[in-house]
């Protein structure tokens, strides 16, 4: 099983299909031993869905989910859905770990409980998966040898400082500032769910 820290929306909004693309390889850089991909969630268009049914026969197809044949890593590997929320049809892609039975349900469930909120906001964490989603890999990538050890493979992104010039910056550690920056401006002042 690969480890995941949570069930997580990456993306903010309907991702079009060079967008779903890119997501689906944002840890492209990535250090071998780091964590990645399971439990990581966004929404996609039903064009997107019906071009990534279509591209393979599907490892399996439940109801209104489907499975592909390829495993991004180890059992891990993308599962696609078909939901109605709110009396709405929409599609959302996940990256399920398959030696985990309960993963599917578990990410159906968390995405319905995610979309059905009230009022639309952000979590830090989904700001700072959106800013790593959405920067272009010039301006992203893991810590290397030259940080502390404890840092070591923790994903960065670069921040201009002003006279200072572009730093790179633990994106974990990005202030708020910093975040309503990186975010695009229809996304800055969205409220916290924690704050209702």
């Amino acid at each position: 099983m690969i480890p995941s820290p949570a069930i997580a929306k990456v993306f903010q909004g309907v991702a079009s299909r060079q967008q779903m693309f890119r997501m689906l390889d944002r840890h492209g850089q990535r250090p071998y031993a780091a964590p990645f991909y399971a439990g990581e969630w966004f929404e996609i268009g039903e064009t997107e869905h019906d071009y990534m049914f279509e591209i393979l026969p599907p490892l399996w197809i439940r109801g209104s989910m489907f499975a592909m044949r390829e495993f991004m890593t180890g059992s891990v590997t993308s599962v696609f859905f078909v939901l109605r929320i709110d009396a709405a049809i929409r599609y959302f892609h996940g990256y399920c770990d398959l030696s985990d039975k309960a993963s599917v349900e578990t990410m159906r469930v968390a995405i319905i409980e995610r979309e059905s909120r009230p009022v639309r906001s952000m979590t830090r964490q989904e700001r700072l998966e959106h800013i790593w989603s959405t920067t272009a890999d010039d301006y992203r990538g893991y810590a290397g040898d030259k940080w502390p050890q404890s840092a070591r493979g923790k994903r960065t992104v670069a921040l201009y400082g002003g006279n200072e010039g572009t730093f790179l910056k633990l994106l974990e550690e990005l202030t708020d500032g910093e975040i309503a920056v990186k975010l695009p401006v229809h996304l800055r002042h969205l409220p916290s769910p924690i704050a209702a």
